[in-house]
């Protein structure tokens, strides 16, 4: 059996007025509720979420394939304007990769490597000669409120990279503003 609870007013909690019941809370306007601002938010809040993908097949169906020792850019990128400069990103990238030798991956904040100069956020080592599903995670500081493009790089310290291309992983990358 369902309960009921049947009122004809709700006083405000500092007593200084009613909010009239009508017809399933028709009555109610949005001034009688509160506006929930990130101000009111507490630390560890997610303030907003940004996906990028790409389903790019223009490389031969792949989004990078090289055997560079630098990093190259692979084309999965995602913009954000943080609320805060004290706020942070967490950054997840998900794609698969394909690599005869050792590589590594790492994300670019624009123009700036954010994460280890050599070895990116992400080493690979050996031969592996297989299809891998790869997921990254990193926490950002971009101490700034102006738009900030975040992007996948990946180089071959040795041998054939390819990289987003065997069509079981959808490439993403997702950007989420925390409070601080």
């Amino acid at each position: 059996m369902a309960s009921k609870i049947k009122v004809d007013q709700i006083q405000t909690a500092d007593g200084s007025g009613t909010i009239a019941l009508q017809n399933q809370l028709s009555g109610m306007t949005t001034a009688s509720l509160p506006t929930v601002t990130t101000d009111k938010l507490g630390a560890g809040a997610v303030l907003q979420v940004v996906v990028g993908s790409n389903t790019n097949t223009a490389n031969g169906g792949f989004l990078l394939s090289t055997n560079s020792s630098s990093f190259q850019s692979v084309p999965l990128t995602a913009t954000i304007t943080p609320k805060a400069t004290a706020n942070k990103i967490l950054i997840s990238v998900n794609t698969s990769f394909y690599r005869a030798g050792s590589a590594d991956f790492t994300i670019y904040a624009g123009s700036t490597n954010i994460g280890h100069s050599s070895n990116g956020i992400m080493r690979l080592t050996g031969a592996d000669n297989n299809w891998t599903d790869a997921s990254h995670q990193i926490l950002h500081s971009p101490n700034t409120t102006s738009a900030v493009t975040y992007q996948l790089y990946a180089r071959s310290e040795s041998g054939d990279l390819t990289v987003g291309g065997d069509g079981s992983v959808q490439n993403t990358i997702v950007l989420m503003e925390i409070k601080t």
